[in-house]
């Protein structure tokens, strides 16, 4: 299977494509690499998941918002290329939590968006290297913010 049949799949429902919160592009292409720039929780009804992991949500709650984010990077990949077929792989995921400062699962967070990746472009070509750091603070109080970058075929 191809990466758009593996994502239908999956059932999933996208987002609207976000719109930029301030002076930057939510996608840039440069050569072969596609840049997505930090996406937010954002629903498929316009809201966005909010509050702070060891505060206001759990673990598990953190790990699901970062699989929101993860839709919200897909729409904005299908919105901007057409087609998820047009990527080769992931190359780096950079995710964001808004936590606690005791809390120290970042890494299980962030793979609620890393999880769908994997499950699109395969165990070879979906998970890319990765960071996973922990936050003061986030824009709206969200509790995960992602980049990712992707390689084009």
């Amino acid at each position: 299977m191809n990466a758009d049949e593996n994502f239908k799949k999956l059932e999933l429902e996208l987002p609207s494509p976000p719109k930029p919160m301030g002076v930057y592009k939510p996608f840039l292409i440069v050569g072969n690499m596609a840049y997505v720039s930090g996406h937010g929780t954002l629903k498929s009804d316009g809201t966005l998941i909010i509050g702070r992991i060891g505060e206001d949500l759990n673990i598990e709650e953190g790990k699901l918002a970062a699989r929101q984010v993860g839709l919200a990077i897909i729409s904005t990949l299908i919105d901007n290329l057409g087609s998820l077929d047009k990527i080769s792989r992931v190359v780096k995921v950079l995710g964001m939590v808004n936590s606690t400062s005791d809390f120290d699962q970042h890494p299980y967070v962030i793979n609620g968006c890393s999880e769908i990746f994997r499950s699109i472009w395969g165990q070879e070509n979906g998970v890319g290297v990765r960071s996973a750091v922990g936050m003061g603070s986030l824009p709206n109080n969200i509790p995960v913010e992602i980049e990712a970058q992707f390689l084009l075929k």
